[in-house]
């Protein structure tokens, strides 16, 4: 009689965890990140977060969706088709003050990877040899809508270069192909991937050492998830700031399970070194002591300056970082 009472009482215990296990599943927060691009090294933090975890700890269901450039992507935010954004900050500054309902919640690349890049047998080292010559770009993405900052720093007029209009591929063979001599791209991407292509070296005229030295990529949320559902933000900072602390910590792990998620991402040998030209954009002077995420309002600001005096920003709005970008969702 007794061993008959014990297997119900284990059987009910077992019945319970299942059903308390069945529960938590059910409580599940089912998020939707889109990204900035298509699937590539500076995109590996949340895969490897999503590996290891850590926003399932938070009670997330992730689902990681590829992008097509930073615009339409704070666009999907917006329209809360999805719930975040992983998109460049400056480009999302410029949307919010036409009207869009949206705000940074995180800094990742807080030094901009911008740059113009091609071949190096083109002979194109400073701004002033683009006079001429043919740029690929993708109309939308951060890129373009940063250029014209660089521009201005740098004296260039646009009537002195032609462009090729197309999707990062597109660039990419464009480049390769010979039928435009430079491409508006990321620092620890094309320039890899042109290389690998062509086995020849490429230039990079990078956008922070001419003056535009913005803040860039950033996770971005609609302001009413932020007043609504202000402990789901909380939850996916908690695993997003481990997420990129694992990745400054084992690199070459976040790339690889990007890959096992993704395998049409890259050449692993490309992508880990693209991570490692990644993770030292993570943090300014300003902070350097700080967890990743956790931005400088500093920094903020200076952009800011720069979007003003340079990307037809109202002046008005200098100096107001806190009205784009808040620290107070993140993790101390």
């Amino acid at each position: 009689m007794e061993r008959r009472n014990l297997i119900r009482a284990v059987g009910a215990a077992a019945l319970a965890a299942g059903l308390a296990t069945s529960a938590v599943a059910q409580q599940k927060d089912k998020v939707t990140l889109l990204l900035n691009w298509y699937v590539y090294s500076e995109h590996a933090p949340f895969f490897i977060g999503k590996a290891k975890g850590f926003y399932e700890a938070e009670g997330i269901d992730l689902d990681i969706q590829e992008g097509r450039g930073s615009a339409v992507t704070i666009q999907a935010v917006a329209a809360k088709s999805a719930t975040f954004g992983y998109a460049d900050v400056p480009t999302m500054i410029k949307a919010a003050t036409k009207g869009a309902p949206v705000k940074a919640v995180g800094v990742a690349l807080q030094v901009s990877p911008m740059s113009v890049m091609g071949l190096a047998e083109k002979k194109i080292d400073k701004p002033q040899d683009i006079v001429g010559k043919t740029i690929a770009m993708t109309p939308g993405d951060s890129m373009s809508q940063i250029w014209p900052l660089f521009l201005k720093k740098t004296g260039l007029k646009e009537d002195q270069y032609k462009v090729v209009s197309g999707d990062g591929q597109t660039k990419l063979n464009a480049v390769i192909n010979g039928q435009a001599d430079l491409l508006l791209g990321y620092v620890m991407d094309q320039n890899i991937k042109i290389q690998d292509a062509t086995k020849k070296p490429v230039h990079v005229i990078r956008f922070a050492d001419y003056g535009v030295s913005l803040i860039s990529s950033g996770i971005i949320a609609q302001k009413e998830t932020l007043a609504e559902k202000p402990d789901l933000v909380r939850r996916f900072l908690r695993a997003t700031t481990k997420a990129f602390e694992e990745t400054e910590k084992n690199p070459e792990a976040a790339i690889d399970a990007m890959l096992a998620a993704n395998s049409k991402a890259g050449q692993r040998d490309t992508l880990v070194v693209g991570i490692k030209l990644t993770t030292p954009l993570y943090h300014t002077a300003e902070t350097k002591s700080l967890r990743p995420l956790r931005t400088s309002m500093k920094d903020v600001n200076e952009s800011l300056d720069l979007l003003v005096q340079y990307g037809g920003l109202d002046a008005s709005l200098r100096g107001k970082a806190e009205d784009w970008v808040t620290d107070d969702f993140l993790p101390k």
